[in-house]
């Protein structure tokens, strides 16, 4: 098994691809700590993974904007399992409106989940994963990472940080061991892209149905949705991947909506 016994640590996990990528890793042996905003949630989802399975599941409350609480999440796997071998920064939400209608507190809201909840995740594991020398941390990018859609300002700009921060962490963890990567996905219908397609049609002018099929699949080559399980055999390549042969990279999985 890929991950048998190793320690994971997966924002965001209580539903959608982190609770996908969360299954997965359990799938492969490893244990997993779903870390959420909603406890109750979070628990629900590593009891489902503990009976599944049969390995060891972990709920920890996390606020990925608060240093505080990011650390003490990150000190809990610890204590129960020794060290962090996997992170998986997915935590992310999604506001929509064009650049000046566009609040300045929503803006900030959304680098902070994004970009300071991968900075500091990334901050709390590498001195664990420096002392064992070896780790893999891998970002929940976006074919946005690559690419720019109409009144999505934070959520690009959030996206295409991403790159920058995992290539640093590349460069300052090869030789400590230290792998990192990013998933970029094309749409995958979650609750997070159910909620934009109302906010999109308003804005754009169209319908419904056509946000799906223009907005979100019109540039796939075959006009399907990318799904979880889709993103969570990419994570798990990632995250079992042990060299330094695949670092600082990124991988679109999108049917096609970005290539290159």
């Amino acid at each position: 098994m890929k991950l048998k016994d190793k320690s994971c640590i997966v924002t965001g996990a209580a539903s959608g691809i982190g609770n996908a990528i969360a299954h997965k890793y359990a799938s492969a042996g490893g244990k997993v700590a779903i870390a959420d905003l909603n406890l109750d949630a979070a628990q629900k989802a590593a009891d489902d993974i503990k009976a599944r399975y049969g390995t060891e599941a972990l709920a920890v409350a996390m606020d990925v904007t608060s240093e505080d609480q990011v650390n003490a999440g990150v000190a809990k796997v610890v204590e129960a399992w020794g060290t962090v071998d996997v992170l998986v920064s997915n935590a992310g939400i999604q506001i929509v409106n064009p650049v000046e209608q566009f609040a300045f507190s929503d803006w900030k809201k959304m680098l902070a989940i994004h970009l300071d909840g991968a900075f500091l995740t990334s901050k709390a594991v590498l001195p664990h994963m420096y002392a064992q020398q070896s780790g893999s941390i891998i970002f929940m990018g976006s074919v946005h990472s690559k690419e720019a859609s109409p009144l999505k300002s934070a959520y690009v700009t959030a996206k295409h940080g991403l790159l920058g921060l995992s290539r640093v962490i590349a460069k300052e963890g090869g030789k400590k061991g230290v792998r990192t990567n990013v998933i970029c996905p094309g749409f995958v219908r979650t609750p997070l892209v159910d909620k934009q397609i109302p906010e999109q049609a308003k804005e754009l002018g169209i319908s419904e149905a056509e946000v799906v099929s223009r907005v979100m699949l019109g540039q796939t080559v075959d006009g399907e949705f990318t799904t979880v399980e889709d993103i969570a055999e990419v994570a798990l390549f990632f995250a079992g991947f042990e060299t330094n042969a695949l670092t600082g990279q990124s991988l679109i999985a999108s049917h096609g909506w970005f290539m290159e």
